[in-house]
């Protein structure tokens, strides 16, 4: 179980507004977040985190972590980025459309590749950003094997990151695509949380066939802390509070570790935007919750359908 390491999502420091039940009242401004987001990047770090994961559509993501590891000159990362989304909300505070725009096409990857190599050599795992089965990226021929040309040239981990009620079937899909008898996707970037548990049975097979699982909305976008627009959760709250008085931890932790000892990942995202925030998430690894525990906290698995009805109804702020 202590195979699974915390990494850092850069979702919440590269712009402005981000999906999320807590309200910030931070400077919102590049400058601000550019140096928010290297102080949480060298706090990481200095914990032990060597995973960090961004992609285009989280703002300046990207050009934050290109910045940030060629300043620190460190050779012992491990980046992970994304294509598919452009962000469009051009740091507009309060932006009352779509944030980002979904585009699974060959230039999309082309144009993005640009930018994204230059997280070379670095840069470890390559996905295909919310792949889904509308999107036609899993029977495009040509895109994947333009990814397939990429992970030759690089020696790159391909891989998806999935959202929805829909992810198990999308990633059993990505399983059985091949390019040249070679499996295209070796890494999968999945919602799984104490509320979303859907995925466990898939999750389970692609440890089990050595694939890297990432789990990303590892608190289900800061449902798991107690809100009085969420009072259907009350019980789920009862038993996530009473844990983490019994280990004098935050309720964070508690959800993270309930991830590690359920399903093993090979990492578990941490979207933490303060310093006090990730020292808080990491005290997941300092606990180890009883087989009994980890049986209550799978019974407070909620519907998929109405876990992600919920997730899309959730505010940008």
């Amino acid at each position: 179980m202590k195979t699974t390491k915390i990494g850092l999502g850069l979702a919440a420091l590269g712009r402005p507004d981000y999906i999320n039940i807590r309200n910030s009242t931070v400077d919102k401004s590049v400058i601000a977040f550019k140096q928010k987001a290297f102080t949480m990047l060298d706090h990481a770090y200095s914990f032990g985190i060597r995973y960090f994961d961004t992609a285009p559509s989280y703002g300046k993501g990207e050009e934050f972590l290109l910045d940030w590891k060629t300043t620190r000159k460190r050779n012992d990362l491990i980046l992970g980025t994304k294509w598919g989304y452009t962000y469009v909300a051009n740091w507009e505070i309060g932006y009352s459309g779509k944030h980002e725009i979904k585009e699974h096409s060959l230039s999309k990857l082309q144009e993005q590749w640009q930018v994204s190599k230059q997280l070379l050599p670095e840069l470890g795992i390559y996905q295909v950003h919310s792949a889904t089965l509308e999107s036609g990226i899993l029977d495009n021929t040509t895109v994947l094997e333009e990814l397939h040309a990429i992970k030759k040239e690089t020696g790159l981990s391909i891989g998806i990151s999935t959202s929805g009620t829909q992810q198990t079937e999308v990633i059993k899909k990505a399983l059985e695509i091949k390019v040249n008898n070679e499996d295209l996707f070796t890494s999968f970037q999945v919602t799984y949380n104490v509320l979303e548990q859907f995925t466990y049975p898939i999750l389970k097979q692609l440890l089990k066939e050595n694939k890297k699982v990432i789990i990303k909305e590892a608190l289900a976008n800061g449902r798991v802390f107690k809100n009085d627009n969420f009072l259907h959760y009350q019980k789920n709250y009862n038993i996530l509070y009473s844990l983490a008085n019994k280990y004098n931890v935050g309720v964070d932790a508690i959800a993270l570790r309930f991830i590690i000892e359920a399903l093993q990942p090979t990492y578990i995202l941490s979207g933490a935007s303060e310093p006090e925030q990730l020292t808080s998430n990491y005290k997941a690894l300092d606990i180890s919750l009883t087989k009994q525990e980890v049986k209550l906290l799978q019974k407070l698995a909620t519907n998929a359908t109405a876990y992600w009805k919920e997730r899309s109804d959730l505010k940008w702020n």
